[in-house]
């Protein structure tokens, strides 16, 4: 390999790790404000009242989120950087709301301990989908069947209850959100070499990272939470 092919391929790298910097960085930040919302939550007579009192509440808060997801999935051409920042951040905002509930549902201690074993699996994932030489999009369209499939027994089990259901539920949510962090991690590394980094549009392709990221992880720490968790 020459000189000039070396170096064009440092440069290469070196812009991959500061896009993907950007985007860990706006991801644990995110994550950080949803444990904190969650935490004020529970502290908030106020806020309980609000989000529990009914159905009604809890349920505003998840259709909420799930048009700030699409919001910013499908309209972040059109919005500039810092309102694409403003919605990512009000999102976690509402699903530390909504996570509240693990909070009051779970011991603190387990709820720590299985934040610390899900941040090493993802972390683990995230590094093998940077490092690795493997094509993984062929992992996408298997892993979107396998959401789907998940999301379509969670709502029926909402019906049938079944418990081994809800174990078995568990654990290939589990696997699914473990295959997407590498995934998603080696697929957000590809935008880098498509945007310029401090450029309006490499700004909002990095927040868009981190929120396919940050839902990884959530939904990660959710399932192994109930195989993992002790119930208070």
């Amino acid at each position: 390999m020459d000189m000039q092919s070396r170096t064009y391929i440092e440069s290469i790298s070196t812009v991959e790790a500061d896009f993907m910097q950007k985007v860990y960085l706006w991801m644990t930040f995110a994550l950080t404000l949803t444990g904190f919302v969650a935490y004020r939550t529970t502290q908030s007579e106020f806020l309980l009242e609000l989000i529990f009192s009914s159905s009604f509440g809890f349920i505003g808060l998840i259709l909420a989120e799930l048009a700030l997801v699409f919001w910013i999935s499908s309209g972040l051409q059109r919005m500039s950087s810092n309102m694409a920042i403003g919605l990512f951040l009000l999102y976690s905002v509402l699903n530390g709301m909504t996570l509240s509930v693990l909070l009051i549902a779970y011991t603190g201690a387990s709820v720590a301990s299985t934040f610390f074993i899900t941040a090493g699996m993802f972390g683990a994932m995230s590094v093998y989908g940077y490092t690795t030489k493997q094509d993984l999009s062929s992992w996408g369209n298997l892993l979107f069947m396998a959401l789907i499939g998940l999301i379509l027994a969670s709502v029926v089990n909402i019906f049938l209850q079944s418990s081994g259901l809800y174990w078995l539920i568990s654990y290939i949510g589990v696997l699914i959100f473990v295959g997407l962090t590498a995934y998603d991690t080696q697929k957000i590394k590809q935008l880098a070499a498509q945007v310029i980094v401090e450029s309006e549009v490499g700004r909002k392709v990095a927040i868009l990272g981190a929120l396919t990221l940050y839902l990884d992880f959530i939904n990660m720490f959710i399932f192994m939470l109930r195989i993992l968790g002790n119930r208070r």
